[in-house]
């Protein structure tokens, strides 16, 4: 095993020894990134998958784009500028040019907007409905005007399917058209896309960043195995690899050679429950479930120590997270009460298991026995990821440990896809639905004061985790890893990465 270990590390330095000579003498430098995310899409609009999104962002600019610090910049427009009562907001275009060397005007700004808040297959709209009316003053000038206030609106100009994508052509393709042979406004554009293979994305030559991107080829690869994902960046067939395991991460920690930055995410891990169900829906049985579960002890095993047991329902990357919150505790013998009072001794409990890989099937089997020790009878039923999310939008189901992310920073997103029983999934297929919580979800959205911003989320939060609306496990950073050789690269915590900046050296 070390021998062969130390022949795939020794091909993979000779392998990018000559790449870097090569680059250095003026040749393409090309990088290869391996994923076990597929590529459905290369519509801004149509798809809310991971694998889309971390490839949406490379090859569309939005209007404005986040820095190493997770700030907000300019980009696509210049400067901005909202009136008094925060309803109008004005957005200057810089001079600018898709791939095809055609202008990005504010009728493209326009169109994008348009079509990604008011088409029927787009996929997540929900933040750009309060958007009244978007225009374009002149070729250079878009003003949007809102429904009400909209603390989050700002942000939202940055999200992934915020892209600004060319009227005439979108128009003259079509979207399905569109969709495969894409002209771009971001860093990269699309040379090809062979589905469930790999997408070719040379660099754009009319990007509007001067100077930027140094490399000029991005070979995205979809590998479903994370093994192979390792052994390939080993032997110097990949420089990026996705999603690798802990043990890797563990294993990398001292290299050299290869890097796993742990980059922090807005990810969390959590168990979603149907409270559709008769089971789940007595509270009792809920809490019971929370503090069978020791939250520290199976982070610990499952993520090698590397991710944090999660307190709130909310990721840990977003503003007003509520850092103090005390979660539910670990505490068996209260939770075997608890079931014994429900009179739930002995209840079989279905816990189903989707194709998520040895994470979940290594915590999901951690869980089962922490229930069997209260007095339940759990059980883990493994299906397929299209029936996974068949049974979920049918709440055919009691229990999934599951993930989640959110695109922003800002809280309300995440409050809607995952607690606001009225905001369109269903408190992502729980079925939860408390009326507080939807009430200040709006209030939320609208209040433009930091501090009573807070006060609101902090409520959500308490009121969620009173009630176990899910149980959440742990918060973890990126398993990415990359050759060392790779600068400046990195994910920021709404799943984008920053190839634009990043470099080959030595």
């Amino acid at each position: 095993w070390l021998i062969a270990a130390v022949a795939l590390l020794a091909t993979g330095i000779l392998g990018r020894t000559a790449a870097v000579t090569e680059a250095a003498a003026g040749e393409e430098v090309r990088l290869r990134l391996v994923t076990p995310y597929p590529v459905s899409t290369l519509d801004p609009i149509k798809s809310v998958a991971a694998g889309d999104i971390e490839i949406l962002g490379q090859i569309y600019s939005r209007l404005l784009r986040r820095d190493v610090n997770f700030e907000l910049q300019p980009a696509l427009a210049e400067s901005w500028e909202a009136s008094d009562d925060g309803l109008t907001w004005t957005f200057r275009l810089r001079e600018a040019k898709f791939s095809d060397g055609s202008p990005i005007t504010a009728d493209d700004v326009v169109f994008s907007y348009v079509r990604l808040r008011d088409q029927e297959d787009s996929a997540y709209g929900g933040a750009f409905q309060v958007i009244k009316d978007v225009v374009a003053l002149d070729e250079r000038t878009a003003r949007f005007t809102l429904k009400h206030s909209a603390a989050p609106f700002l942000g939202s100009t940055e999200m992934f399917n915020a892209g600004i994508v060319p009227k005439k052509v979108v128009e003259a393709l079509g979207d399905e058209e569109f969709a495969r042979k894409p002209v771009t406004s971001g860093p990269f554009m699309v040379e090809e896309w062979r589905p469930s293979d790999r997408v070719i994305l040379p660099r754009n030559p009319h990007y509007w960043r001067e100077g930027r991107p140094t490399i000029d080829v991005i070979e995205w690869i979809e590998v479903p195995d994370e093994n192979t994902r390792v052994s390939m960046l080993q032997a110097g067939e990949a420089d990026v690899a996705r999603e690798i395991p802990w043990v890797a991460v563990d294993q990398f920690k001292d290299s050299e050679e290869i890097i796993a930055p742990l980059n922090q995410s807005s990810v969390i891990t959590t168990i979603l429950l149907n409270h559709k169900d008769p089971l789940i829906q007595d509270l009792r049985v809920r809490k019971a479930l929370a503090m069978a579960i020791d939250r520290e002890g199976i982070t610990k095993v499952v993520t090698f120590g590397y991710a944090t047991p999660a307190n709130s329902p909310l990721p840990s990357s977003l503003d007003y997270y509520y850092a103090e919150l005390d979660p539910i505790p670990y505490d068996p013998e209260k939770a075997k009460q608890l079931i014994e009072e429900a009179g739930a001794t002995g209840a079989k409990i279905e816990f189903m298991a989707g194709t998520g890989g040895s994470v979940w099937d290594q915590a999901t089997q951690l869980i089962q026995d922490q229930l069997r020790a209260i007095g339940l009878d759990p059980y883990i039923n493994p299906v397929d990821t299209a029936t996974w999310w068949d049974k979920m939008a049918t709440a055919d189901y009691q229990a999934t440990v599951s993930w989640w992310y959110n695109e922003t920073p800002d809280p309300d997103t995440a409050v809607r896809w995952a607690l606001c029983g009225a905001c369109g999934n269903s408190s992502f297929y729980t079925y939860y639905n408390n009326d507080e919580i939807n009430k200040l979800t709006e209030e939320g959205l609208r209040e433009t004061d930091p501090q009573k911003r807070e006060e609101l989320y902090f409520r959500i939060q308490e009121i969620a985790l009173e009630e176990v609306a899910n149980i959440p496990i742990w918060y973890k950073p990126y398993r990415n890893a990359m050759r060392s050789y790779v600068k400046g690269l990195f994910m920021n915590p709404a799943i984008q990465w920053t190839f634009e900046d990043a470099r080959v050296e030595g």
